[in-house]
């Protein structure tokens, strides 16, 4: 069972709070960073704690929603060592896993129901990356391009 660190805007609370209490079912622990009302809020206030919890070990993997899932994806990309797909179909959430090895996954509350958002978190959750050096060999170009940036 994963330790998964999840957050969410005004845009992505509700779908949020099933999210969380499906994972708990299927025996997984959360960490809920929030937020959990309709209030606006600013979206890089949560990928921020989201992505901190991932980069520093204290979740598996992390999980973000909002609106749309764009702004939680970019801002979630922003961070050294955070891979974030934006994901709104089964097919990609598996070929995340499986190839880029994502460590945290945004979904849009406003773009895809919760039935589809289940599914597509449930294969995600459960995919593990493949470790096939043609995936590795990329990601570690992605981390490159990282060390690159942050020199500059």
């Amino acid at each position: 069972m994963l330790n998964i660190a999840i957050g969410a805007d005004h845009g992505g609370f509700r779908l949020k709070e099933i999210i969380v209490k499906q994972l708990i079912a299927e025996g997984h622990s959360m960490i809920d960073l929030g937020c959990d009302c309709d209030v606006s809020v600013d979206y890089p206030d949560y990928a921020l704690p989201v992505g901190k919890a991932v980069q520093l070990g204290q979740a598996d993997r992390g999980i973000l929603v909002c609106g749309t899932g764009i702004g939680m994806s970019i801002a979630a990309n922003k961070m050294t060592g955070i891979r974030c797909a934006l994901v709104s179909d089964t097919f990609s959430a598996k070929a995340t896993r499986e190839h880029n090895d994502t460590n945290v996954l945004a979904i849009g509350e406003r773009v895809i129901g919760p039935g589809l958002a289940w599914d597509i978190v449930k294969i995600w959750v459960d995919t593990p990356f493949s470790h096939e050096q043609r995936h590795q060999k990329r990601i570690d170009k992605i981390a490159q391009i990282e060390a690159h940036s942050a020199g500059e």
